[in-house]
């Protein structure tokens, strides 16, 4: 299963982040939450070589959209993406939102996950 797209960046870190936020803000979506793994686990004296980013990204009427259809959607939602380093190579990447609803076989749902997928893939790719 192809469950993760992700594309390599000549941009650091924190230019790969801040392009990728203001890019999710034009195509409607929204940064709910936002963690860096190395810094979390830092925090627990625990050394993590490489930044990893998680950022929880939504948009409200999708996630209103799908949540009506199916509550149990909501376990799979906000979307997940990563901006990550690597090697010293920047990488931005998601959960592909039409592998994630697929599973939950509800053909309805195929066309708002493909739309919010083009979205999100729009957004890393104006990104890098």
């Amino acid at each position: 299963m192809d469950l993760v797209y992700e594309k390599s960046s000549e941009k650091s870190l924190e230019e790969a982040l801040e392009s990728l936020e203001k890019n999710l803000k034009d195509n409607n979506f929204g940064v709910l939450w936002k963690l860096n793994f190395k810094d979390k686990l830092e925090e627990k004296g625990l050394e993590f070589k490489d930044d990893f980013v998680v950022l929880e990204v939504c948009n409200p009427k999708q996630a209103k959209d799908v949540l009506q259809t199916n509550i149990h959607i909501g376990y799979i939602l906000p979307c997940k993406m990563v901006v990550r380093s690597e090697d010293n190579k920047t990488y931005i990447g998601m959960t592909r939102p039409e592998k994630l609803i697929g599973l939950f076989d509800i053909p309805t749902l195929d066309s708002v996950a493909k739309e919010v997928e083009k979205s999100l893939k729009n957004a890393i790719e104006l990104s890098i």
